[in-house]
């Protein structure tokens, strides 16, 4: 299970630097994702293509963020034993490949692109590898107990100590 939960909290440290990365590099990207969009109907006008490339973008950015909270509060869930936790963690997963389908299309093009595209693609496959290793059969009776078995004698507390 610690192993799961590592691969989590890693999963939220490339998902978080991925973030922050796209945040940084949104001058470069709103020129290609307005040409993007321009290559689907070039007939408006510059002021459509640049809005439109804001709305792509701050559509990215909150998408990224919304899948970063909701895994992380999964992730609470899963270690408080919740049952079908791991249901919904596949479904964030799922959620995830799709952001990185449409990163790959639309909002990480060009050179600065790259290191978002393998943040992302990293992000995935922690997240995958942490969700294989939670079924493993150790993990599934460790969920299944649906408490914490404490070692000691029983009836004896801290103070007894």
């Amino acid at each position: 299970m610690r192993l799961s939960q590592l691969l989590w909290v890693l999963s939220f440290v490339a998902g978080g630097f991925a973030v922050v990365y796209y945040t940084i590099i949104r001058e470069d990207q709103l020129p290609l994702i307005a040409e993007a969009i321009r290559g689907v109907d070039a007939t408006r006008s510059d002021d459509v293509y640049t809005t439109a490339a804001d709305i792509v973008y701050w559509s990215g950015f909150a998408i990224m963020v919304t899948i970063l909270l909701i895994q992380i509060t999964l992730l609470v869930s899963f270690m408080s034993r919740r049952e079908g936790i791991r249901w919904w963690q596949l479904a964030t997963l799922i959620l995830q490949a799709l952001l990185f389908a449409l990163a790959l299309e639309l909002v990480a093009g060009g050179e600065k692109g790259v290191l978002l595209r393998q943040l992302l693609a990293g992000q995935c496959g922690l997240v995958l590898l942490a969700l294989l290793i939670s079924t493993f059969p150790a993990a599934i009776h460790w969920t299944a107990r649906q408490h914490d078995v404490r070692r000691g004698l029983v009836g004896s507390s801290a103070t007894d100590l």
